[in-house]
Parts: structure tokens; C-alpha cells; sequence
């Protein structure tokens, strides 16, 4: 299963031409990602990344929502794991 996920654009570096980066805060998690095939994006946009790879511009409240949605998920598998351990 491949899995994209939304992160924000922290700062840019234009400094090859060829290969545009960004690092990316991942839930204060700052990573590379190249956004050469996203020319429009910007410092404080949110991209959904994939391997290290920018495939999608997102608006903020989409991304946040998609960042909730997880969260979601973690307590969910969380509470599970807790219910299937022994006492």
C-alpha cells in the first residue's frame, strides 16, 4: 500500500534550477522533498508528498482535515492494541 501524505512547505531552495526542494514540515517533522513538477508552490503551502515527492498542491483546510483523519487513526489502532493486551 503506498500511502501520500499532506505536509507544509517550510522554505524552498531554487538554487538548481533542475531539481526544485523544499523541506517540508511533516507534523514538525522537516524532510526534502522535491516540488520541480509543482512550480506554484510556495513557503506555507500544503503538498500532499509521496517518497520524497510532491505530487499535489492542497488548500490548508484540506490538508488539516486529511492531518485530523490521522490522528483519528492512530488513537483508533491505539485503543485497539490496548483492548488486545493482557492485564
Amino acid at each position: 500500500m503506498c500511502l501520500a501524505v499532506p505536509g507544509k512547505i517550510v522554505s524552498i531552495d531554487d538554487s538548481v534550477p533542475e531539481l526544485r526542494m523544499a523541506k517540508v514540515s511533516f507534523g514538525g517533522v522537516i524532510k526534502d522533498v522535491c516540488v520541480q513538477w509543482l512550480p506554484e508552490a510556495g513557503i506555507g503551502d500544503y503538498i500532499i508528498a509521496h517518497v520524497g515527492m510532491a505530487l499535489n498542491k492542497l488548500d490548508e483546510d484540506e490538508a488539516k482535515l486529511t492531518l485530523e483523519t490521522f490522528d483519528e487513526w492512530e488513537k483508533f489502532l491505539e485503543e485497539e492494541d490496548q483492548e488486545k493486551s493482557p492485564s
